[in-house]
């Protein structure tokens, strides 16, 4: 019984540790070839974030493929259902969307819930996971 009880509490504590992000990718090919060149958009215009991106990866204006970082922070949730995790502090107030387009086809799209504004980490840890997945010339 001791040895269930070890094993409940050690998975218990490895799940709460895993990326929540979540990561679609809709164009297999995408990530088989390298991608030779991206231009960025952040909405709502945040110089941090761009900032932190431009440092990460050298952006150009003219390619057709575009990395569209998006966040929202303040989100207020009035709904019942999650009364327990509003209580505890751990329902989001905040997202942070990554999304890669050729024209206005969706490749990739990266996302994740924040229970705060995104911060340099947050965008950081966003593109270490684009990195990742797809692979850059």
């Amino acid at each position: 019984m001791k040895y269930i009880s070890l094993t409940l509490i050690a998975l218990l504590l490895l799940t709460a540790c895993d990326d929540k992000a979540m990561v679609n990718i809709y164009h297999k090919k995408i990530t088989k070839t390298p991608v030779a060149c991206m231009k960025l958009r952040v909405s709502p215009e945040d110089s941090t974030i761009a900032k932190t991106l431009m440092e990460r990866y050298r952006f150009d204006n003219n390619c057709d493929l575009t990395l569209e970082v998006s966040y929202k922070s303040g989100i207020v949730c009035n709904s019942s259902y999650n009364a327990a995790q509003k209580t505890l502090g751990t329902f989001p107030s905040s997202y942070l969307k990554m999304e890669l387009r050729r024209g206005m086809a969706l490749q990739y799209s990266y996302y994740i819930d924040l229970t705060s504004k995104p911060t340099e980490g947050d965008v950081n840890s966003g593109f270490d996971r684009l990195e990742k997945d797809i692979k850059f010339r």
